[in-house]
């Protein structure tokens, strides 16, 4: 049986932005706030508490491979530091949010996309990478639409 390894937004991105205040890609302005919402946080995959901890908010691109088109779009971070989660396990925080599947290959190209519904979501991240020619899925919040975490073989 393959292993998946779950892992947020690499933690050099998110101490640039901690420590700038924009974007490390695009040099947006990044914006700071009390958590009016779950998030999740991109570093660490735990879900914000509402109105106890500040998140910062920025623009990211998922994508990291030579070819593949861009998609940014906005993440929260933890605004005073957070460990980045890098494992073998779903991230527990997200199992409760509304998730989107989206299996590329190298390049970015998109082969499949299926909703968490009913099933675990370990079940719908093995079939994708298992049963179409995905190298590698991003989970997506189904709600907003915006990338939560990156998953890969081994």
């Amino acid at each position: 049986m393959a292993v998946f390894r779950y892992s947020g937004i690499p933690t050099a991105l998110a101490d640039e932005a901690r420590a700038t205040l924009r974007s490390p890609q695009y040099g947006h302005p990044a914006h700071r706030e009390s958590a009016t919402g779950y998030g999740p946080c991109r570093l660490c995959l735990k879900t914000f508490r509402v109105g106890e901890e500040d998140r910062l908010l920025f623009t990211y691109q998922p994508f990291a491979e030579p070819g593949s088109l861009p998609a940014p779009g906005p993440v929260f971070i933890h605004a005073d530091g957070c460990e980045r989660y890098d494992g073998p396990e779903y991230p527990p925080d997200l199992r409760i949010l509304p998730t989107v599947v989206e299996g590329y290959t190298r390049g970015g190209k998109l082969v499949a996309q299926e909703w968490v519904n009913g099933e675990g979501p370990e079940a719908v991240v093995r079939r994708v990478l298992e049963e179409t020619p995905a190298d590698y899925v991003h989970l997506r919040n189904a709600e907003a639409g915006c990338f939560m975490a990156r998953v890969e073989r081994g």
